[in-house]
């Protein structure tokens, strides 16, 4: 067991290169896709859900 890397080692090396690079692509993708032009109105639709039958929830504007 002298100069051979261990699984732990291996795994360690992996999540501190490739998988923090995978990861922060993801954030980023996620990012663009909540910020995306137009999404203003479709989230505004599902905000809008539970005031659906409300008779004196949310109006129009």
């Amino acid at each position: 067991m002298g100069d051979t890397p261990n699984l732990y080692e291996a795994l360690r090396h992996f999540a501190d290169s490739w998988a923090l690079a995978a990861l922060t692509l993801v954030f980023a993708a996620i990012l663009l896709w909540i910020f995306r032009p137009g999404s203003r109105r479709n989230y505004q639709n599902q905000a809008d859900i539970p005031f659906k039958y409300d008779r004196e929830g949310r109006k129009d504007d």
